[in-house]
Protein backbone atom coordinates (compact mmCIF):
# COMPACT_ATOMS: atom_id res chain seq x y z
CA UNK A 1 0.00 0.00 0.00
CA UNK A 2 1.85 3.05 -1.28
CA UNK A 3 -0.53 5.72 -0.08
CA UNK A 4 -2.09 5.06 3.35
CA UNK A 5 -4.51 7.98 2.86
CA UNK A 6 -6.38 6.06 0.17
CA UNK A 7 -8.49 2.93 0.63
CA UNK A 8 -10.26 0.96 -2.09
CA UNK A 9 -13.59 -0.65 -1.22
CA UNK A 10 -16.01 -2.36 -3.60
CA UNK A 11 -14.24 -0.96 -6.66
CA UNK A 12 -14.24 2.65 -5.46
CA UNK A 13 -11.29 4.57 -4.05
CA UNK A 14 -11.76 6.66 -0.91
CA UNK A 15 -9.40 9.32 0.33
CA UNK A 16 -9.05 9.84 4.09
CA UNK A 17 -6.89 12.95 3.74
CA UNK A 18 -3.55 14.00 2.27
CA UNK A 19 -0.34 11.96 2.39
CA UNK A 20 2.89 13.98 2.38
CA UNK A 21 5.21 11.00 1.96
CA UNK A 22 5.70 10.63 5.71
CA UNK A 23 2.34 10.88 7.40
CA UNK A 24 -1.34 11.32 6.61
CA UNK A 25 -3.08 14.59 7.31
CA UNK A 26 -6.52 13.18 7.98
CA UNK A 27 -9.72 14.93 6.97
CA UNK A 28 -12.60 13.99 9.27
CA UNK A 29 -15.32 14.71 6.66
CA UNK A 30 -13.58 12.34 4.23
CA UNK A 31 -13.25 9.70 6.95
CA UNK A 32 -17.03 9.95 7.54
CA UNK A 33 -17.74 9.39 3.82
CA UNK A 34 -15.52 6.31 3.88
CA UNK A 35 -17.07 4.98 7.12
CA UNK A 36 -20.56 5.37 5.68
CA UNK A 37 -19.57 3.39 2.56
CA UNK A 38 -17.68 0.72 4.53
CA UNK A 39 -20.56 0.45 7.01
CA UNK A 40 -23.01 -0.27 4.20
CA UNK A 41 -20.66 -2.95 2.82
CA UNK A 42 -20.23 -4.58 6.24
CA UNK A 43 -23.70 -4.22 7.75
CA UNK A 44 -26.07 -3.73 4.81
CA UNK A 45 -27.55 -0.75 3.03
CA UNK A 46 -29.69 0.27 6.01
CA UNK A 47 -26.48 1.33 7.81
CA UNK A 48 -26.15 5.06 8.40
CA UNK A 49 -24.08 7.42 10.50
CA UNK A 50 -26.30 9.40 12.88
CA UNK A 51 -25.64 13.05 13.62
CA UNK A 52 -25.93 12.33 17.36
CA UNK A 53 -22.92 9.96 17.09
CA UNK A 54 -20.54 12.29 15.25
CA UNK A 55 -18.89 13.47 18.51
CA UNK A 56 -18.15 9.90 19.62
CA UNK A 57 -16.91 8.90 16.15
CA UNK A 58 -14.63 11.93 16.05
CA UNK A 59 -13.16 11.02 19.44
CA UNK A 60 -12.62 7.39 18.38
CA UNK A 61 -11.07 8.49 15.08
CA UNK A 62 -8.55 10.68 16.95
CA UNK A 63 -7.59 7.57 18.87
CA UNK A 64 -7.31 5.21 15.90
CA UNK A 65 -5.37 7.63 13.68
CA UNK A 66 -3.17 8.48 16.71
CA UNK A 67 -3.86 12.21 16.59
CA UNK A 68 -1.76 13.09 19.65
CA UNK A 69 -2.87 16.71 19.92
CA UNK A 70 -6.61 16.03 19.85
CA UNK A 71 -6.27 12.93 22.04
CA UNK A 72 -4.57 15.10 24.65
CA UNK A 73 -7.48 17.58 24.48
CA UNK A 74 -9.96 14.73 24.88
CA UNK A 75 -7.85 13.17 27.67
CA UNK A 76 -7.35 9.97 25.68
CA UNK A 77 -4.21 7.96 26.41
CA UNK A 78 -2.90 6.33 23.22
CA UNK A 79 -1.22 3.54 25.22
CA UNK A 80 -4.52 2.33 26.62
CA UNK A 81 -7.35 0.52 24.88
CA UNK A 82 -10.93 1.77 24.47
CA UNK A 83 -13.85 0.83 26.70
CA UNK A 84 -16.88 1.96 24.72
CA UNK A 85 -19.97 2.16 26.90
CA UNK A 86 -23.56 3.09 26.19
CA UNK A 87 -27.16 1.87 26.27
CA UNK A 88 -28.35 -1.25 24.45
CA UNK A 89 -28.59 -0.81 20.67
CA UNK A 90 -26.65 2.48 20.46
CA UNK A 91 -24.13 0.98 18.02
CA UNK A 92 -21.06 0.22 20.19
CA UNK A 93 -20.23 -3.12 18.54
CA UNK A 94 -20.81 -1.68 15.07
CA UNK A 95 -18.42 1.21 15.80
CA UNK A 96 -15.65 -1.07 17.08
CA UNK A 97 -16.07 -3.38 14.08
CA UNK A 98 -16.04 -0.44 11.67
CA UNK A 99 -13.40 1.98 12.93
CA UNK A 100 -10.48 -0.46 12.76
CA UNK A 101 -10.80 -0.26 8.95
CA UNK A 102 -9.60 3.36 8.72
CA UNK A 103 -6.10 2.24 9.76
CA UNK A 104 -5.41 -0.86 7.63
CA UNK A 105 -1.69 -0.70 8.41
CA UNK A 106 -2.21 -0.93 12.17
CA UNK A 107 -2.32 -4.27 13.90
CA UNK A 108 -5.99 -5.37 13.89
CA UNK A 109 -7.91 -6.64 16.92
CA UNK A 110 -10.36 -9.53 17.03
CA UNK A 111 -13.94 -8.94 18.20
CA UNK A 112 -14.84 -11.59 20.78
CA UNK A 113 -18.28 -11.76 22.47
CA UNK A 114 -17.69 -12.12 26.24
CA UNK A 115 -20.27 -14.90 26.46
CA UNK A 116 -18.11 -16.95 24.04
CA UNK A 117 -15.18 -16.59 26.44
CA UNK A 118 -17.34 -17.92 29.29
CA UNK A 119 -18.72 -20.81 27.20
CA UNK A 120 -15.17 -21.69 26.22
CA UNK A 121 -14.12 -21.70 29.89
CA UNK A 122 -17.08 -23.93 30.80
CA UNK A 123 -15.81 -26.51 28.26
CA UNK A 124 -12.04 -26.11 28.43
CA UNK A 125 -11.35 -24.62 31.85
CA UNK A 126 -8.36 -22.42 32.64
CA UNK A 127 -6.82 -22.93 29.22
CA UNK A 128 -9.34 -20.31 28.09
CA UNK A 129 -7.90 -17.67 30.43
CA UNK A 130 -4.44 -18.35 29.01
CA UNK A 131 -5.77 -18.20 25.47
CA UNK A 132 -7.25 -14.72 25.91
CA UNK A 133 -4.46 -13.54 28.15
CA UNK A 134 -2.05 -13.78 25.21
CA UNK A 135 -0.40 -11.14 23.06
CA UNK A 136 -3.16 -10.88 20.47
CA UNK A 137 -5.23 -7.69 20.35
CA UNK A 138 -8.87 -8.22 21.36
CA UNK A 139 -12.06 -6.25 21.68
CA UNK A 140 -14.32 -8.00 24.20
CA UNK A 141 -17.90 -7.36 23.22
CA UNK A 142 -20.75 -6.93 25.73
CA UNK A 143 -18.65 -6.96 28.86
CA UNK A 144 -20.61 -7.55 32.07
CA UNK A 145 -23.64 -9.45 30.80
CA UNK A 146 -21.91 -12.78 30.14
CA UNK A 147 -23.14 -15.77 32.21
CA UNK A 148 -21.02 -16.91 35.17
CA UNK A 149 -18.27 -19.42 34.41
CA UNK A 150 -18.34 -22.89 35.89
CA UNK A 151 -15.82 -25.69 35.33
CA UNK A 152 -15.98 -28.95 37.24
CA UNK A 153 -18.11 -27.40 39.95
CA UNK A 154 -15.80 -24.43 40.36
CA UNK A 155 -17.32 -20.99 39.79
CA UNK A 156 -15.21 -18.27 38.22
CA UNK A 157 -15.74 -14.71 37.09
CA UNK A 158 -14.12 -15.52 33.76
CA UNK A 159 -13.93 -12.06 32.18
CA UNK A 160 -12.59 -10.64 35.42
CA UNK A 161 -9.72 -13.14 35.27
CA UNK A 162 -9.12 -12.46 31.57
CA UNK A 163 -8.92 -8.72 32.24
CA UNK A 164 -6.43 -9.29 35.08
CA UNK A 165 -4.29 -11.41 32.72
CA UNK A 166 -4.51 -8.72 30.03
CA UNK A 167 -3.46 -6.11 32.58
CA UNK A 168 -0.40 -8.14 33.67
CA UNK A 169 0.60 -8.50 30.04
CA UNK A 170 0.03 -4.81 29.38
CA UNK A 171 2.38 -3.90 32.23
CA UNK A 172 5.02 -6.49 31.25
CA UNK A 173 5.14 -5.39 27.62
CA UNK A 174 5.25 -1.70 28.55
CA UNK A 175 1.81 -0.86 27.15
CA UNK A 176 2.26 -2.57 23.79
CA UNK A 177 -0.71 -4.94 24.21
CA UNK A 178 -4.08 -3.41 23.36
CA UNK A 179 -7.34 -4.55 24.92
CA UNK A 180 -10.66 -2.96 23.95
CA UNK A 181 -14.18 -3.70 25.16
CA UNK A 182 -17.79 -2.62 24.78
CA UNK A 183 -20.29 -2.58 27.64
CA UNK A 184 -23.85 -1.54 28.52
CA UNK A 185 -22.86 -1.14 32.17
CA UNK A 186 -21.71 1.98 33.98
CA UNK A 187 -18.68 2.19 36.29
CA UNK A 188 -20.64 1.23 39.44
CA UNK A 189 -22.25 -1.76 37.75
CA UNK A 190 -18.88 -2.92 36.42
CA UNK A 191 -17.40 -2.70 39.90
CA UNK A 192 -20.32 -4.67 41.31
CA UNK A 193 -19.86 -7.31 38.61
CA UNK A 194 -16.07 -7.68 38.76
CA UNK A 195 -15.00 -6.23 42.10
CA UNK A 196 -12.79 -3.32 43.03
CA UNK A 197 -9.47 -4.89 42.01
CA UNK A 198 -10.56 -5.58 38.43
CA UNK A 199 -12.25 -2.19 38.20
CA UNK A 200 -9.04 -0.37 39.21
CA UNK A 201 -7.07 -2.41 36.62
CA UNK A 202 -9.68 -1.48 34.03
CA UNK A 203 -8.97 2.19 34.68
CA UNK A 204 -5.37 1.56 33.70
CA UNK A 205 -6.22 -0.62 30.71
CA UNK A 206 -8.92 1.51 29.13
CA UNK A 207 -9.91 4.98 28.02
CA UNK A 208 -13.61 5.26 28.80
CA UNK A 209 -15.60 6.62 25.86
CA UNK A 210 -19.34 6.79 26.49
CA UNK A 211 -22.38 7.22 24.28
CA UNK A 212 -24.98 9.60 25.62
CA UNK A 213 -27.41 7.90 28.01
CA UNK A 214 -30.30 9.21 25.91
CA UNK A 215 -28.88 7.68 22.72
CA UNK A 216 -31.73 5.97 20.82
CA UNK A 217 -31.86 2.25 20.00
CA UNK A 218 -30.77 1.98 16.37
CA UNK A 219 -32.00 -1.59 16.03
CA UNK A 220 -35.64 -0.52 16.20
Amino acid sequence: MDNPSKITEGGAEYSLGEFDGKSVLYDFDKILIYLDAKGKLLFGKHFKIYDEDIGIIRKLCYYFIKDKENCKKEEIDLDKGILLSGPVGCGKTTMMKLLRHIVPLQRPYEMIPCRNVTFSFNHLGFKTIEEYGNTKFFCFDDLGIEPPGRFYGKDLNVMGEVLLSRYELYMQTKYKIKTHATTNLNAEELEERYGNRVRSRMRELFNLVAFDKGCHDKRK
